[in-house]
């Protein structure tokens, strides 16, 4: 079993100042094992169970006579429940540990009605530096630990296959939204071609016959699952005409893959999203290595561009990603120091120790740089 020690620590801090906590994060990505890692000891509601939900129908008798953690997992198929648990903190000293497979924008009743009183921890999938004896088929396989974990390359793609096909087929009805399985698959799998790249809704709406605003609904409903990311373009006050489009990606390279029909590291070496898959990765990575303040890419009209631009504490750190052992400096890398005003750029490859290409340019493999970080 791998323990997210980083996880549990920040469950501990939060539960010191807040009654209740909730972990977020996709469906299968570990919140159950980590809440048992958390306590083994907990009263513990799982609602996909209907012995559970059930027991729940009077929640508030069912849970008021209740001493220690309460954990409840699934939350998004309950959220009435939000209303009886601000109640039950606010007379009696109960905590709350919450798991849910939706954002907080998504489970919006958790904002509204136990403000002052939650706090949020975001479980991404597996990272490179939680599974050094599988770091070489994080990239490929994902971070879902049933995936990255399989016993064989046919195994971990036929798990992805059927996460796919129970999310469109399950989970959007469970979770209530509403929406044709069979156009959010196409949706899915189109984003897949377009990961890594602008996002141009009116072209996938007329690609795939689908209205604008049904688009945006399900682009949202997508994000707030956890199972794409729109990185927001910088906008600074230039004179240059900025990108103001976001960029897409599938937040999983496992499910990328998948999407993608890439079955072997064959395969996606050989296929054209090699690149955009690579960046992607790395892109996470460091994300959740940084935590922070914000996350930005930045692109001018006239090309210059930077992959990411990390502000946090006040600073700005900027990344480019290449899947090369030989990048070079380039003119839209000046552009980006000198409009953005970076002190250092940083360019991400598959592997290698770190190196300069100049006084303010330097390379560096992507293990290399988290292991360097942490």
């Amino acid at each position: 079993m791998i323990v997210r020690s980083r996880y549990l620590n920040e469950i501990s801090e939060l539960f010191e100042t807040f009654p209740v906590v909730a972990i977020l994060g996709p469906r299968q990505c570990g919140k159950s094992t980590l809440a048992k890692q958390y306590t083994n000891t907990a009263h513990t509601f799982d609602l996909e169970s209907d012995k559970d939900l059930n027991r729940l129908q009077e929640a508030e008798l069912s849970l008021e006579g209740l001493e220690g953690l309460i954990v409840i997992d699934e939350i998004q198929r309950r959220p009435e429940l939000f209303p009886v648990i601000r109640y039950l903190v606010d007379n009696k000293p109960q905590k709350y540990l919450i798991l849910g497979s939706a954002s907080r924008d998504l489970i919006n009743q958790s904002s509204e009605t136990l403000a002052g009183r939650i706090a949020y921890v975001e479980l991404p999938p597996l990272g490179l530096l939680e599974v050094e004896n599988f770091s070489d088929s994080l990239w490929r396989r994902g971070g879902f630990p049933r995936s990255l974990l399989s016993s064989s390359e046919t195994a971990s793609y036929r798990w992805r296959i059927e996460y796919i096909r129970t999310f469109l087929e399950r989970d959007l009805f469970f979770m209530g939204f509403g929406m044709n399985p069979k156009q959010v698959g196409r949706l899915w799998t189109m984003l897949a071609h377009y990961h890594g790249q602008l996002l141009n809704i009116s072209t996938l709406g007329q690609s795939l016959g689908i209205s604008t605003p049904t688009i945006q609904r399900y682009l949202d409903m997508l994000e707030g699952t956890f199972m794409i990311k729109r990185l927001q373009p910088w906008h600074a006050n230039l004179m240059k005409r900025q990108i103001r489009t976001p960029k897409v990606y599938i937040r999983d390279t496992g499910l990328l893959h998948a999407l993608l029909n890439l079955k072997s590291h064959e395969d996606i070496e050989g296929h054209p999203q090699l690149g955009s898959s690579f960046e992607g990765f790395a892109i996470s990575e460091i994300i959740k290595a940084l935590q922070p303040d914000e996350a930005y890419f930045w692109r001018t009209s006239h090309q210059a561009e930077l992959d990411l631009l990390i502000l946090k504490e006040g600073k700005k750190q900027g990344f480019e990603f290449k899947y090369s052992y030989s990048p070079k400096i380039t003119k839209s890398m000046h552009i980006a120091k000198e409009d953005l005003g970076l002190t250092e750029l940083t360019i991400i490859i598959p592997k290698g120790e770190p190196y300069r290409l100049s006084q303010d340019v330097h390379v560096c493999g992507l293990k290399e740089w988290l292991l360097n970080f942490s």
